[in-house]
């Protein structure tokens, strides 16, 4: 499969597609459309930055508007008939603005439920009709059980980013989910890695979907570079400060594992004189916000942050990644340098490394290869 053009898509959406500039589907979409196209379901295993929410936004747009078209439309009250689960606000309403992308023209109806928001903004988000819902399981469980959102219409349910999702405490919220959903609803979820976590929802939930792999899953991606700099008696610091003079295109992301730690970062930027933003938990969500937009628009080049900004933050180049700190897992290594090097691009990772990370660095090496 060459180009969007090769796929059984409707017109509206090839018109968008074309208008776009989008004309060759990368590795998962290539390989996720037609088979959600033909109403199989999946687990999606692909590279951060691959283009995984065009790869099921495109096929639940087709069946929608295919439903519609056959005389099948919608005509109840805060009632799918898609769902789409993500793990964060941020991310959620970066899905629902590639939807929106598509549906000006095909004229469908896209609405979120996402936590962080007023109770009374959600329930205003889901009333009338509409065709898709994006939300954050928390969010949407607390509205389902008030009887505010109907599931029993849901022919597709997409999990995304599961990797971060479906950790122990949600996968009782996943099976309360797919148990309101009618039983023969299309399923997929996509994730950049496979924990143990994502692995034990695949055996139970998703045992008869097709499991489709790119060639860069669980891999950083061949465009990356990566330099690894010794931090001696753990003076991180001095490493970091003449970096700070040479700004790069598309900013420069820096990852610390705590809060304290980035908070104590900031304060020598500060010290410094360096314009800088963070992001971490346990900071306003309005300040979040404000701070990620002025690192997307580049109005700052310096995003310090815990792994929070790791999973979900769509920014269309990040020049630069730093782990200030390493991660003490692979998952987390990958979700962080999947910010750099998107769609082809190139990209620079910075490792500040100790001893105590030669376990995970060892790991990183078989996975640079």
């Amino acid at each position: 499969m060459a180009r969007f053009t090769d796929f059984d898509l409707i017109g509206s959406l090839q018109k968008t597609l074309t208008e776009a500039g989008l004309t060759t589907p990368t590795e998962i979409q290539a390989k996720a459309i037609p088979a959600l196209l033909e109403g199989r379901s999946l687990v999606g295993v692909a590279e951060t930055g691959s283009g995984k929410t065009l790869a099921y936004a495109l096929p639940i747009l087709h069946l929608l508007k295919t439903l519609e078209k056959s005389g099948d439309k919608v005509t109840h009250s805060s009632t799918p008939r898609a769902l789409i689960l993500v793990p964060t606000r941020e991310l959620g309403e970066q899905v629902s603005k590639v939807f929106k992308l598509f549906t000006h023209t095909t004229r469908l109806r896209i609405r979120t439920v996402l936590g962080g928001t007023k109770m009374v903004s959600a329930r205003e988000n889901i009333k009338g009709e509409f065709e898709a819902l994006v939300a954050t399981p928390g969010r949407l469980l607390q509205m389902y059980t008030k009887r505010q959102i109907d599931l029993s219409e849901v022919g597709f349910l997409v999990f995304d980013e599961a990797d971060q999702m479906l950790d122990t405490t949600f996968f009782a919220d996943a099976q309360r989910i797919v148990a309101a959903c009618p039983p023969e609803r299309q399923i997929a979820l996509f994730s950049a890695t496979v924990s143990e976590a994502v692995q034990s929802i695949m055996t139970k939930l998703f045992a008869d979907a097709e499991i489709i792999r790119t060639e860069g899953s669980n891999r950083v991606v061949a465009s990356l570079r990566t330099e690894n700099k010794t931090v001696i008696d753990g003076k991180r610091f001095p490493i970091l400060e003449p970096m700070l003079g040479r700004d790069v295109v598309g900013g420069t992301l820096v990852f610390t594992n705590t809060r304290e730690q980035c908070d104590k970062l900031a304060a020598e930027f500060t010290r410094k004189g360096v314009k800088h933003v963070i992001c971490r938990g346990e900071m306003d969500r309005l300040e979040r916000r404000k701070n990620l937009k002025s690192f997307r628009d580049g109005a700052v080049k310096w995003l310090i942050s815990t792994d929070l900004a790791s999973r979900g933050l769509d920014v269309d180049h990040v020049g630069r990644v730093i782990n200030y700190h390493m991660p003490q897992h692979l998952e987390n290594y990958l979700h962080r340098v999947g910010r750099t090097a998107r769609a082809g691009r190139s990209g620079l990772v910075i490792n500040f490394v100790t001893e105590r990370d030669q376990r995970i660095m060892d790991e990183v090496r078989k996975i640079s290869k």
